[in-house]
C-alpha cells in the first residue's frame, strides 16, 4: 500500500469512528442545562456515573435516550401533571424530545461558553415536618376531615401503575397521585405544592391493589 493510500485508509477510518452531525442541539447550550434540573442530584460530579461535562456524558448518551424514552429516569415513579406535587423531577415531554433529538442527531458538544454558570444542581430545599394520618388500601373511607401533606406507597413490589383519587361526598374526584412503575426501594414521600383538605366521608381509590400513608404536616 502506498503511503498515499495508508493515509487515506486511516483517514476513512477516523471519519467513521465519528458521528454525523444532524442537529443544532447541543450538550452545552441545551442538554446541560436539562441534566442540572434533573439529573445532578444523582450524577454529580463525585457519583458514580457523573453527567456534570460533556466527556462525562458522551459515552452514555444512547443508554441516556433509551431510559428516559422509557421513563426510567430519573426514577421518580409517578405520572407528571396527575397531582399537584413537588418537587416534580420528572421530564416533561419536551424535555425528553430535545434529549432524544440532541442523540439521534450525532450528540454534538457545542460552544463550551455556553455552559450554565452553574452545572451542578440546586441544593435541595428542605422537606417539611410530616406526619403519618392514615395507613389505607384499594378504598379508604374518611372518618374525620383532613388536611393531606402528602402520599407515601407501601408497596412490596414495584408498582407498574396505580391511579390514586379522592372522590368527595359531592361526587368530585380529586386527582392525588399515579404511581407509574414506582419502585419500592425509593420509599418516597409524593408531597404536594399546597396542602389539600378533604371532608369527613371522602373515599381514597386506587385503581390497582396498593398501600399507601396519608400524611399531614405536623
Amino acid at each position: 500500500m502506498t503511503l498515499r493510500a495508508l493515509a487515506f485508509a486511516l483517514l476513512a477510518t477516523r471519519l467513521m469512528a465519528h458521528d454525523i452531525i444532524t442537529t443544532n442541539l447541543t450538550f452545552t447550550r441545551d442538554i446541560s442545562r436539562i441534566f442540572d434540573r434533573h439529573c445532578a442530584t444523582c450524577h454529580g460530579p463525585s457519583s458514580e456515573i457523573p453527567l456534570s461535562t460533556y466527556e462525562q456524558a458522551r459515552p452514555w448518551a444512547v443508554a441516556i435516550k433509551e431510559q428516559i424514552l422509557s421513563r426510567a429516569m430519573p426514577p421518580w415513579g409517578a405520572v407528571k401533571g396527575f397531582g399537584n406535587l413537588k418537587p416534580d423531577h420528572a421530564l416533561t415531554q419536551e424535555e425528553i424530545m430535545i434529549i432524544a433529538a440532541w442523540v439521534i442527531g450525532g450528540a454534538p458538544q457545542g460552544n463550551p461558553e455556553w455552559l450554565p454558570k452553574q452545572a451542578h444542581g440546586k441544593p435541595a430545599s428542605p422537606s417539611p415536618s410530616i406526619g403519618d394520618a392514615l395507613t389505607g388500601s384499594n378504598e379508604t373511607k374518611l372518618t374525620e376531615p383532613i388536611r393531606l401533606a402528602g402520599i407515601r406507597p407501601l408497596a412490596d413490589a414495584t408498582v407498574e401503575s396505580a391511579r390514586i383519587t379522592a372522590r368527595l361526598p359531592n361526587g368530585a374526584v380529586q386527582p392525588l397521585i399515579w404511581l407509574y412503575r414506582y419502585n419500592p426501594k425509593w420509599n418516597r414521600d409524593f408531597l404536594f405544592r399546597e396542602p389539600i383538605t378533604l371532608p369527613k366521608g371522602a373515599v381514597i381509590e386506587t385503581t390497582a391493589p396498593v398501600r399507601f400513608v396519608l400524611e399531614t404536616i405536623n
